[in-house]
């Protein structure tokens, strides 16, 4: 076999390896990563190619804002706004580290302004605003910044009547800016409310993990509720709920397949799925564009 061909045969399998003992630390860096779910390690291109998906088992991987728009936006249709926008520090909160800080190493880390992307795009040929939260920036928690840029993408898509699809993936509120943050929840609750009332419509993506004041705001108002496959989804945690109602709670209550059954969301749609699916919402929700 001439050499060329033995590498592209390599390319061409599949690496699921059966010995799942390995730890991470055994793996080459850039050239395997390892399920969370089923603990077996798997060729990195593969994954990739699979959109972060186990071949295996099935197990969506968390991925990043960016990541996100290019999976559902058409190709080379999004056009991102209010780029400028980003947290000050009213409060000059400290608590371990300054929240100055936080901001200036999470904007280092991610490439990013803040906590979520938002702007224009085309998802199937469909004009859209389209947002997704990135949990790398300090947990896509809900600050002044972030509930702005979520409330301008409610106003953009009523102002051009184009529908509103918003990803969603954050840690709730963010209480280093204190009430700022929790007004953030009326803020974009009521822009939402607008939306629905000129009969614009609005597809939220609850993505792992949503929680806090996002899920008991904006996240939960839209036309349609889809989530991926093992999101957790929640207000609070589990602990805290048994000792608030002093009851025991079902085991896995917190998850998309939870709340699809007993009629939180409305469908738990695989990743791989995802672009095609809202497309098709769109072509039902908005078949004129109108």
């Amino acid at each position: 076999m001439p050499i060329s061909d033995w590498f592209q045969a390599r390319e061409e399998r599949t690496y699921i390896p059966v010995d799942s003992q390995r730890s991470a630390a055994d793996l080459p860096d850039g050239v395997w990563v390892k399920c969370e779910g089923c603990k077996k390690t798997i060729y990195q291109r593969d994954f990739e190619a699979n959109l972060d998906v186990c071949p295996g088992c099935g197990k969506h991987a968390d991925i990043d804002a960016p990541t996100r728009v290019l999976l559902l936006a058409d190709a080379g249709t999004f056009a991102e706004t209010e780029a400028d926008i980003t947290s000050a520090d009213p409060l000059r909160w400290t608590s371990g580290k300054p929240y100055a800080t936080q901001l200036e190493t999470a904007k280092a880390k991610t490439g990013l302004t803040e906590g979520i992307i938002t702007g224009r795009a085309a998802i199937g040929g469909h004009p859209v605003v389209l947002g997704a939260m990135d949990f790398r920036f300090i947990g896509a928690s809900m600050g002044s910044a972030v509930g702005e840029k979520i409330t301008r993408a409610f106003e953009l898509a009523l102002a051009e009547r184009r529908p509103l699809v918003l990803v969603t993936a954050s840690g709730g509120a963010r209480m280093q800016e204190g009430v700022l943050s929790l007004m953030q929840m009326a803020k974009t609750s009521a822009a939402a409310a607008r939306l629905a009332e000129a009969g614009i419509p609005y597809v939220s993506i609850l993505t792992n993990p949503t929680s806090g004041g996002v899920t008991a705001s904006f996240a939960v108002l839209a036309d349609v509720i889809l989530a991926e496959p093992g999101a957790l989804i929640m207000f609070t945690g589990p602990r805290v709920i048994e000792q608030t109602i002093r009851q025991s709670l079902p085991k896995g209550f917190q998850t998309a397949e939870f709340l699809v059954e007993h009629g939180f969301i409305d469908a738990v749609v695989d990743r791989r799925e995802l672009r095609d699916r809202v497309s098709l919402l769109l072509d039902y929700l908005n078949p004129g564009g109108e």
